[in-house]
C-alpha cells in the first residue's frame, strides 16, 4: 500500500512538473504566432488619401517629404520582404517607414536601427546586437505599411542598417542595408 502511494505521488509530481514546463514553453516560444498575422496599413504622415495610395506614391518635394535613406529587406531567421525608407517630414522630424512588409509573427519583435553590416543567410542572424543599435519600438504588425518615429537627437550617420529583431531569442528575422539618398 505504501509503495502504491509513493508511486502515485511520483507520478503526480512528474505530471505537475511537466505541466509547469509545458506552460513555460508555450509562453516562451509562443508557437501559435507561426499561424497568426497582424496587418498594419498606416499612411505616410501628412499625406492625404488612402494608405495604399500614399505608400505607392514616391515621396517628393511636392508633398514636402524627403527620402534620406532606403533599402530592401532580406530574410534571416524567417522569410522577410519589403522596403525600408527613412523619411524627413515637412516639420523636420524623421520616421522609419516599412512598406510592403511581409514576415512571420513572433515573440518580442522590435524595429532597430543599427551600425552592423547586413549579411545574407545565417551569418547575419546574430550581428545586430554586437554594436550600436537603437530600438524604435515594438513591431506593430508582421504585414503591411508602418511608420516608426526616429528620436530628434538621433545621428542617422551612425546607423547603416535596420533589422526586425526578436529580442527574446536575440535573432534577426530580416534586415536591410540603408543606402543614403
Amino acid at each position: 500500500m505504501a509503495l502504491k502511494r509513493k508511486r502515485l505521488g511520483l507520478v503526480l509530481g512528474a505530471l505537475a512538473v511537466a505541466a509547469v514546463l509545458g506552460g513555460f514553453g508555450l509562453y516562451w516560444f509562443q508557437p501559435w504566432k507561426l499561424w497568426t498575422d497582424t496587418n498594419v496599413d498606416e499612411a505616410l504622415p501628412g499625406v492625404s488619401g488612402t494608405p495604399t495610395a500614399a505608400a505607392s506614391a514616391s515621396p517628393g518635394v511636392q508633398r514636402g517629404l524627403r527620402v534620406l535613406a532606403e533599402g530592401t529587406l532580406i530574410s534571416h531567421e524567417h522569410a522577410t520582404k519589403g522596403t525600408v525608407k527613412i523619411i524627413e517630414l515637412p516639420d523636420g522630424s524623421r520616421i522609419l517607414r516599412l512598406e510592403g512588409l511581409d514576415t512571420s509573427d513572433g515573440p518580442d519583435l522590435r524595429v532597430w536601427l543599427t551600425d552592423a553590416p547586413v549579411k545574407p543567410g545565417s551569418d547575419g542572424w546574430h550581428v545586430f546586437d554586437d554594436g550600436k543599435h537603437l530600438s524604435l519600438g515594438k513591431l506593430k504588425g508582421n504585414k503591411g505599411n508602418q511608420n516608426y518615429p526616429i528620436p530628434a537627437d538621433t545621428r542617422l550617420a551612425d546607423y547603416t542598417s535596420m533589422t526586425i529583431w526578436c529580442d527574446r531569442f536575440d535573432v534577426s528575422f530580416g534586415a536591410a542595408a540603408l543606402g543614403r539618398s
